[in-house]
């Protein structure tokens, strides 16, 4: 059977990948985002667009370590009228990137491509619209405070299926693409090629 890498770091992909039954292993991409992603954003490219070049150069690294593999790469870029966030660095930048998403609605753009052969064989972007509610600065201490590092593992610096919930007053899309990875397109391409059971 072939096998399947999964091109991330992120725990969240590989607990959904893990929690759909599906057997990969992991390799991390060694590339720069940031500058990736500032050469797209000056070619005028949209948050979508940018999410799936990232999803799919991840893949693209890794592949040839892998070449009898299918290699998963994936990507999420959040925009906020216009302004892109990034996964925060330290706690305080994600304290601050909540106060700004706070009482305010913003797009979560995730993407997902499969490599094989040295190429994009597939990919997929999925979108979600999300709203904050007006929560107080106490909460966002105790907020914080439970999230813990944690906060550092996601763009937005929340985690929708953990407490981070309660910082929402209304979600409009798919739950996994809001996580980071459209899982369902994903299965449905596994199972088309004959590595997730049909």
């Amino acid at each position: 059977m072939t096998a399947l890498v999964l091109a991330s770091r992120s725990p969240a992909r590989s607990r959904i990948m893990a929690a759909a039954g599906l057997s990969f292993s992991t390799a991390s991409a060694d590339i720069d985002e940031r500058a990736e992603e500032a050469e797209l954003v000056a070619s005028g490219a949209d948050p979508g667009t940018v999410a799936a070049h990232l999803a799919g150069t991840k893949a693209l690294v890794i592949a040839p370590h892998f070449p009898d593999a299918i290699v998963v790469g994936a990507d999420q870029t959040l925009d906020l009228e216009g302004e892109r966030f990034t996964k925060p660095d330290s706690m305080d930048e994600a304290r601050e990137q909540l106060r700004r998403l706070r009482g305010r609605s913003h797009m979560l753009h995730s993407a997902v491509a499969c490599v094989s052969g040295g190429k994009i064989q597939w990919q997929s972007v999925e979108s979600a619209r999300l709203t904050m509610r007006d929560f107080s600065e106490r909460f966002l201490d105790d907020y914080m405070a439970v999230a813990g590092p944690r906060a550092l593992e996601s763009v937005g610096a929340y985690h929708l299926e953990g407490v981070g919930v309660q910082l929402f007053e209304k979600v409009e899309g798919d739950f996994f693409t809001i996580l980071g990875l459209p899982l369902l397109p994903l299965l449905a391409y596994l199972r088309s090629i004959g590595i997730a059971a049909s």
